[in-house]
């Protein structure tokens, strides 16, 4: 598919794709917004991509809310009479990306705001040295949103998280590694590559095995019940150990080989 403001690209069995409104720092709002949800989910429908990296073009990889935007809203608020709310009623971002195939964010300039939020439920988060951060919803009058009160203490802990959320500052790259914001900081020119290569690794493992994980992870992230937790990884291990990659994965062992988990079925049966 063709987009007005996302660029995709294939690498093996990794999918790109890339925010590309440079000239707004890949700000969101329409068409971006729309498009980037339907580039993955055309990478989560196609079978030879198993694993997706997010990036922006640009200095910047998003620079949150449209304010210009905002402005016109709130315009438009006024002339009516009416206070301005979040009518999206799409499903929300959290539930869309841990559904999603495995991605992960090549933050590769400014990140703020929403441009922050969009990245905490993905997989994995590398960021560029040239990279800033920031959670800077107070700064504009609102609140941080997309469960980012919640998943950024649960990554960063509470003092970091309160301190970032409280004070609206940006933070640099060196900084966001080191308190776990993100997992890898690299070179600017080497950060795509360095995401596609694990995006790849990723990729190689079994796409079912990938949803499992993803899946089993999340529903026992906030249970405190070890009990149910452990139910459900029994129940996805014997699935598991159900599907033709498991045996796959046995015999490559017993023959000294590496896997392949993505044969088609015919060549399977050989």
């Amino acid at each position: 598919m063709s987009y007005e403001q996302v660029l995709t690209e294939e690498r093996g069995r990794v999918g790109i794709i890339t925010l590309n409104n440079p000239d707004k720092l890949n700000a969101l709002g329409e068409p971006m917004d729309t498009e980037m949800r339907e580039a993955i989910e055309a990478y989560n429908q196609n079978p030879e991509i198993g694993a997706i990296v997010l990036t922006g073009a640009g200095k910047g990889f998003c620079a949150g809310a449209n304010i210009q935007g905002w402005d016109k809203g709130i315009q438009r608020a006024e002339e009516s009479g009416n206070g301005m709310r979040i009518t999206d009623r799409r499903e929300n971002w959290v539930s869309f990306v841990q559904r999603s195939k495995p991605i992960i964010a090549a933050i590769n300039g400014v990140s703020i705001g929403a441009g922050l939020t969009i990245t905490l439920p993905c997989d994995v988060r590398y960021a560029s040295e040239r990279a800033r951060l920031s959670m800077r919803f107070v700064r504009v009058g609102v609140l941080p949103e997309l469960a980012s009160t919640r998943l950024l203490v649960h990554i960063v802990g509470l003092g970091q998280a309160m301190e970032l959320m409280l004070s609206g500052r940006i933070i640099d790259a060196p900084e966001a590694g080191r308190i776990g914001l993100v997992n890898k900081v690299v070179a600017a020119d080497e950060l795509l590559d360095a995401a596609v290569e694990t995006a790849a690794e990723i990729a190689f493992n079994p796409a079912e095995s990938l949803a499992a994980i993803k899946r089993e992870t999340w529903a026992n992230l906030f249970d405190g019940d070890l009990t149910s937790i452990m139910k459900r990884e029994v129940v996805e291990f014997n699935d598991a150990m159900r599907r033709p990659h498991f045996k796959e994965a046995v015999r490559s062992f017993i023959e000294k080989r590496q896997p392949d988990f993505h044969r088609q079925p015919e060549e399977a049966k050989r």
